[in-house]
């Protein structure tokens, strides 16, 4: 006399189940993520593939997803068109120089908020933050007045300062040096550490995470900044990536291989600080939730 195995063994029966639907969920969301991914890199992909074809070929009707001829030396001859050197030099300079300065303040303000009790401390912090509802736009008028009356337009300083504090980066950071516990902060005053001393001694090393992100963020966001140079340069000289690639655009037309050319060489510095950096903001995932309450 025979019985059916699975009759005998139910529950191996049913592990075996929720192992293939469990299999059958992993593939499904890996495939989604792949859709996802390859939706947010056809752009570049687009970008590139437009780069290294003639321009005749970019407005040719019907669209080819990938060029017929390829031209790599697009790359070389949209770098000696133009002094894209000199506009890499003041993307650099520009980009370092707000993030260092966002960084330094946003660290300082961060850690008065979060640590220093003194009079009005909610309220002035509320006041700071609500400047975030103010579009950039509004701004640019009274800076342009104030930098002009300086002398600073076409100078790195003029530039630069105007734009150099966040009040994002002042929330992000004090959010993470809540979640430090204080006991760090007493042990090193029981030391005879000063404030400052705390900051850069105890507390920058375990935010660094949040420093990196924030760093990250506003280093791409001058490097990519269009509006600003704009109105406070008024020459090539200090003219940065952004306006540098609008020269392609003239009265006889457009070198739109040119431009993507241009774009994926201004591109390439916050994608290498991207991939860089991507280990000290995975870290700040885990350190960030090994800490207590505030």
């Amino acid at each position: 006399m025979t019985t059916d195995p699975t009759s005998r063994h139910p529950h191996s029966v049913s592990a075996d189940r929720q192992r293939i639907l469990r299999r059958a969920g992993t593939f499904m969301s890996y495939a989604g993520i792949s859709l996802v991914a390859l939706l947010f890199l056809f752009p570049f992909f687009w970008m590139v593939s437009n780069a290294v074809r003639s321009n005749a070929e970019v407005m040719a009707v019907p669209v080819r997803i990938l060029p017929e001829e390829y031209q790599w030396g697009t790359f070389v001859d949209a770098f000696v068109s133009l002094p894209f050197g000199t506009f890499l030099l003041n993307s650099i300079i520009v980009a370092c120089g707000v993030t260092a300065i966002v960084v330094a303040v946003s660290c300082l303000s961060a850690y008065a908020f979060a640590r220093l009790r003194f009079p009005g401390r909610e309220g002035l912090l509320l006041t700071y933050l609500s400047t975030l509802m103010i579009p950039q736009v509004m701004l640019v008028i009274p800076l342009f007045l104030l930098v002009s009356k300086l002398g600073w337009i076409n100078t790195y300083h003029g530039m630069i300062l105007p734009v150099a504090f966040s009040s994002f980066g002042t929330f992000l950071l004090r959010q993470f040096i809540l979640g430090i516990p204080k006991d760090l902060d007493e042990a090193a005053m029981m030391d005879g550490a000063s404030r400052l001393r705390i900051l850069v001694t105890v507390i920058v090393p375990l935010a660094m995470p949040a420093i990196g992100l924030l760093s990250l963020f506003t280093f791409i966001a001058q490097w990519k900044s269009f509006l600003w140079p704009l109105i406070a340069t008024s020459g090539i000289e200090k003219a940065t990536l952004p306006l540098g690639l609008t020269l392609f655009q003239t009265q006889q037309g457009t070198s739109w291989n040119y431009i993507m050319a241009g774009a994926t060489i201004s591109m390439l510095p916050g994608v290498i600080l991207a991939i860089v950096m991507q280990r000290i903001i995975y870290k700040g995932i885990s350190v960030g939730s090994g800490f207590g309450g505030r």
